[in-house]
């Protein structure tokens, strides 16, 4: 039989406020039951669910992959090595190319803002006619590029 953990157990365990969890449930990422006297109780596998979500958080992996990442886990069982495993490389490639990104804004700071203003006097961003400003304000490239669409 699964221990049952109550919310405070899980916040003291897991070093989370108790809010925190009751925002993840809402989330749909940990669940949790009631008991007849209406208190939740969580299974004993939350712990590493939030572990997993914490250290998820920690690497920049946005609350809705989580979750995707959580709902193939079957219900009631603990996550594995093997199931973490699974979500790393599922979330590896976002990553490499967040990586990619930090370092070409890294790289072409000093040079462009990627805002299409043309007042720079060292630009990088090769913007004639004032092409980017027609696509609408603010740093249209940055913005291409978070979007995943392709610079024309």
């Amino acid at each position: 039989m699964t221990r049952e953990l109550t919310v405070g157990e899980v916040a003291r365990r897991s070093g989370l406020a108790v809010s925190a969890l009751h925002f993840y449930e809402t989330k749909g990422l940990i669940q949790s039951y009631r008991t007849a006297g209406n208190q939740r109780r969580y299974a004993s596998d939350v712990l590493r669910r939030v572990a997993i979500i914490k250290v998820a958080q920690n690497l920049g992996i946005p609350l809705a992959a989580i979750g995707d990442a959580l709902s193939c886990l079957p219900d009631g069982q603990t996550p594995s090595r093997a199931d973490w495993e699974a979500m790393s490389r599922q979330w590896s490639e976002e990553l490499n190319s967040r990586i990619r990104q930090l370092q070409k804004l890294r790289d072409g700071l000093s040079d462009c803002i990627g805002c299409g203003c043309l007042s720079l006097d060292k630009c990088g961003l090769v913007n004639w006619g004032d092409k980017l400003g027609a696509k609408g304000p603010g740093p249209q490239r940055l913005i291409a590029r978070k979007q995943g669409l392709r610079e024309r």
